[in-house]
């Protein structure tokens, strides 16, 4: 069951390979206008908030979330303006959460540290039991 020489492939399809410009067919998933790169803002922006999520215990330092809240909002708007050319969305989207979540630590600590400062809880001096023994 041969074909004559000149005869299209299989029924009527096109053996697979080199298309009519000489090159293979582009593989599945390719977006023509090449690569699709991540916006340095979104990245930044996750980089800040978990940053400011670690260090929201320390003295209130969590309030530096604001830098990751604000550079997450500007990424995603830059991101929605780019037309398919950048990605990052989620990564934006994940800094603003961890940046608001350092935010509301941070201020916790504040309001915990000014309570124990206010209250006299940080004072040293003598304590029960370290009078003189009659």
């Amino acid at each position: 069951m041969s074909e004559p020489p000149g005869a299209p492939y299989g029924s009527g399809q096109q053996p697979p390979g080199p298309g009519p410009s000489g090159y293979p067919p582009p593989p599945y998933g390719y977006r023509p206008g090449g690569y699709v790169q991540n916006n340095g803002k979104a990245v930044a922006s996750l980089v800040t908030g978990i940053a400011s999520l670690v260090l929201s215990w320390c003295c209130g330092l969590g309030l530096v979330g604001i830098v990751a809240v604000v550079l997450g909002v500007k990424a995603r708007a830059e991101i929605r303006r780019s037309g398919g050319t950048q990605s990052g969305d989620g990564l934006a989207l994940a800094g603003i959460i961890t940046g608001a979540v350092a935010i509301v630590l941070g201020l916790v600590v504040l309001v915990a540290v000014a309570i124990a400062l206010s209250t006299g809880m940080g004072e040293t001096g003598p304590g029960p039991g370290t009078g003189t023994a009659l």
